[in-house]
């Protein structure tokens, strides 16, 4: 027996249900896991962020301020 492992980027539930056919169908015993590239607090951090901002929340700064703000 040899084992692979392959990633699948699916768009929806439907596509992991045909991946899961097929692989019976096959006769190929496999195992799933779901997992995350991002934790979720980062994620929804980021996202707070994007919608503070796109909602006029954020601060625009030239680089020379930035500098000043960083020293």
């Amino acid at each position: 027996m040899t084992t692979i492992n392959i990633t699948a980027q699916t768009n929806d539930v439907s596509q992991i249900e045909v991946i899961k056919a097929v692989m019976k169908a096959l006769k190929i015993k496999f195992e799933m896991s779901f997992e995350k590239p991002y934790n979720t607090e980062f994620v929804a951090m980021i996202q707070k962020t994007e919608k503070e901002f796109s909602s006029g929340k954020g601060v625009k700064m030239d680089l020379n301020k930035m500098k000043e703000a960083c020293k």
